[in-house]
């Protein structure tokens, strides 16, 4: 076991060899912290790190229950405990809702919300043991607001976001804190080919809605107006906050998306909430 007490905190980050996962990564080692960063290969992980004492290398498929468990239980025997677990392990679906198949969405559910729920478990027993730890879950401005062209991937960020919600609650009293983060577009490689799958059927009907969003997804792809090193640092100042927020928007586009929606909701239950009203006995 290394000597825990030489790092401030211990880190357990899923997804972290590319995009988020990586600057995330980098930033706690930079502050001084451990992490347990893992990948479907963790060779991957060392070529882009090094060797270093805060860092534990693992290899992690997020759809196997049995490695979440393993991992975790790895991280403690290393690390002597986990203080930061972040659910970053994902990847995105882009087409209309009628073009993505059966195949394509169950695949997006193993990975977003099983994946993350798999590795979860595996945690919390050693953080409710401590009475300490923070879960982040990283969702997506989409896990707030859906949109044509991202609904399937936006409803696992959806689940991701109740998923939040219910463990904050049964986690607060036992000392446990949970973020669910909800980044805007970064300038990372999230719109590529090997983190956005592109639904191969098209239908000619949704080519104004999601056909558009298809094109602007190419268009934007490295144009992002968010910075990955700010998320990054952003992630360092959330963990050390005394009072971590439920929800936490990262970027000016998230922040103006939720307000967009948070108005639009306020004013349509303004509208009906005589009908909404009138269903009580």
């Amino acid at each position: 076991m290394s000597t825990s007490n030489a790092f401030n905190r211990v880190w357990l980050v899923t997804g972290a060899s590319r995009g988020i996962g990586a600057k995330i990564v980098a930033a706690a080692l930079a502050n001084g912290d451990a992490v347990v960063a893992t990948a479907r290969d963790a060779s991957t992980l060392i070529e882009r790190f090094g060797d270093q004492p805060g860092l534990l290398a693992a290899t992690l498929d997020v759809t196997n229950e049995a490695q979440g468990a393993a991992v975790a239980k790895a991280a403690i025997e290393h690390f002597g405990r986990i203080d930061v677990l972040v659910n970053n392990a994902g990847f995105g679906l882009l087409g209309a809702v009628e073009e993505a198949s059966s195949d394509e969405i169950k695949r997006l559910y193993e990975t977003n919300v099983f994946g993350l729920l798999n590795v979860t478990r595996g945690v919390l027993p050693y953080m409710r043991a401590a009475h300490s730890g923070h879960v982040i879950n990283i969702s997506s401005v989409g896990g707030f607001q859906s949109a044509p062209g991202y609904g399937v991937y936006c409803s696992t960020k959806f689940a991701v976001e109740a998923l939040s919600e219910a463990l904050h609650g049964e986690l607060a009293p036992l000392g446990v804190k949970v973020t669910v983060v909800e980044p805007g577009y970064f300038r990372t490689d999230f719109l590529d080919t090997n983190s956005l799958v592109e639904s191969p059927e098209t239908i000619a009907d949704y080519a104004p809605t999601a056909g558009e969003v298809r094109k602007l997804a190419k268009a934007v792809n490295q144009q992002q107006p968010g910075d990955p090193e700010k998320l990054a640092q952003a992630m360092i100042t959330l963990v050390e906050a005394d009072n971590a927020p439920l929800r936490l928007p990262l970027g000016t586009d998230s922040v103006r998306y939720i307000e967009a929606k948070n108005a639009f909701v306020a004013d349509e239950l303004n509208t009906w909430r005589a009908l909404s009203e009138s269903t009580d006995f």
